[in-house]
């Protein structure tokens, strides 16, 4: 099977060198970048996480860029036959792929020459940059974004209670930024569909962040109709934070433990003490404990002023929206006050541990320093590694198969804190928030305590 489009937006014009930059090559790593995240995102419903699974599914797919007189075409070959209706792609997946071809290419041809590391700030200006050109940032829109974050292996009522939250800030006008993919990405975008129509208002945003080492594991969406695809997890988070003027917190695994952890460390700075971005840690009342654990974990390592930076509300979904929808006035009183943008953070201070890659090796994950010695940021900020760290060996190919061939990651601290995490860990597993209900999971770390 063979299928030519065209991209859309303002991607339908590519000059010469960046059709070159995408033309087929079996040793160019940009093609293979590329080629992967436009799998992914023809992919879309996908029932597995397993990456290797999609990718071998789908061997024999290709895409390859043409040049055309008035600008390109894409060539799909052997794609998904469910990203087609009667012969023809389905328009939301169509403005998919070009979000992929906008962003692999643009993040190649501007930011891959500059050699790292990166100063914190010129970090901070490359996020920016990548959403500003992806049309994200919209100043005529109402400051209201809400981030939801949460696994995307939940139960049913769970992901009914996504939807439900999601309905009512849908019905307070407010806008949903979530990871794109399935589970609480998924529902708070879908309820806010609904409550967005219900108040006759046909712009509701629905953004989804994403990086192309994840996409294939949690595609985007059929509800998303923003897309942004960044270079890596920590620009992501970023600019989560950046964007957003408020986040809610729903139940997850590794990777919901690692945003709240990013963004807790972020707040603990000295220098953000003044900063206002409310956070809401929300589920249904079988969540309880779950929240229990969560805060309990904050509380241990990383102290009393950590959980106050948050607020939890268990099976209220009114009430979030209620408590979101007023605090957001004091986010935007804030802004206006030291002068900031009302669309992106930039007096947040975000130190260069929390912005520079974390390659989980093992060497890398053994190394992680987990003592209460350290300051309570940097504390925040090796947690949240060895969770990034834990959702890589989950759910990304490259460490699936260092798993795979080396064994678990041994993860080894202060032993207080190790049986914090192993227990917060092993809740997680019981759960089964690490994969996909049904799925078996193996876990790919070990707690050692030293």
């Amino acid at each position: 099977m063979q299928v030519e489009l065209n991209p859309v937006g303002n991607m339908c014009l590519l000059s010469p060198l960046e059709v070159d930059l995408l033309q087929h090559s079996a040793n160019s790593e940009l093609y293979q970048l590329y080629r992967n995240c436009s799998l992914a995102v023809l992919n879309v419903g996908s029932n597995t996480d397993d990456a290797e699974a999609i990718y071998q599914q789908y061997k024999d797919f290709d895409i390859q860029v043409l040049k055309r007189e008035r600008g390109v075409k894409l060539r799909l070959i052997n794609p998904p036959s469910h990203a087609f209706v009667d012969g023809k792609i389905i328009k939301g997946i169509q403005e998919q792929l070009s979000a992929v071809l906008r962003d692999i290419l643009f993040i190649s041809n501007r930011y891959l020459s500059i050699p790292p590391p990166r100063p914190s700030n010129i970090i901070t200006h490359i996020v920016f940059d990548i959403i500003r050109n992806a049309n994200v940032i919209k100043l005529d829109r109402e400051p209201n974004l809400v981030t939801c974050w949460g696994g995307h292996s939940i139960g049913h009522e769970e992901y009914k209670y996504t939807k439900e939250v999601g309905y009512q800030l849908g019905l307070r006008g407010m806008n949903i930024c979530t990871g794109c993919g399935p589970g609480a990405m998924k529902g708070p975008m879908k309820g806010a569909t609904f409550g967005h129509a219900k108040q006759r208002n046909y712009d509701g945003r629905y953004i989804g962040l994403t990086e192309p080492s994840i996409i294939a594991a949690e595609p985007p969406n059929t509800i998303v109709n923003e897309l942004v695809i960044m270079p890596d997890i920590e620009k992501r988070l970023e600019a989560f934070v950046r964007m957003s003027h408020s986040l809610i917190i729903f139940p997850g695994g590794a990777g919901t433990a690692e945003e709240l952890l990013f963004v807790l460390g972020i707040l603990l700075h000295p220098e953000n003490k003044l900063q206002k971005l409310p956070i809401v840690l929300t589920g249904p009342k079988e969540t309880a404990d779950y929240f229990n654990n969560l805060d309990n974990f904050i509380g241990a390592t990383l102290g009393k002023e950590a959980q106050q930076l948050y607020t939890i509300i268990i099976d209220d979904e009114t009430e979030v929206a209620h408590y979101l929808s007023n605090q957001i006035n004091s986010v935007i009183n804030y802004r206006k006050a030291v002068g900031d943008a009302y669309h992106y953070n930039w007096t947040l201070e975000i130190e260069e541990h929390f912005q520079r890659p974390f390659e989980p090796s093992h060497a890398n994950m053994a190394a992680i320093s987990l003592s209460r010695e350290l300051p309570v940021n940097e504390l925040a900020a090796n947690l949240r590694k060895v969770f990034s760290g834990i959702v890589a060996g989950n759910v990304k190919p490259e460490w699936v198969k260092s798993i795979r061939l080396n064994g678990p990651y041994k993860i080894s601290g202060d032993e207080e804190i190790m049986t914090l995490m192993d227990k917060l860990l092993s809740s997680f597993v019981s759960q089964q928030r690490m994969k996909l209900p049904g799925s078996k999971y193996t876990p790919c770390y070990e707690i050692v305590s030293e």
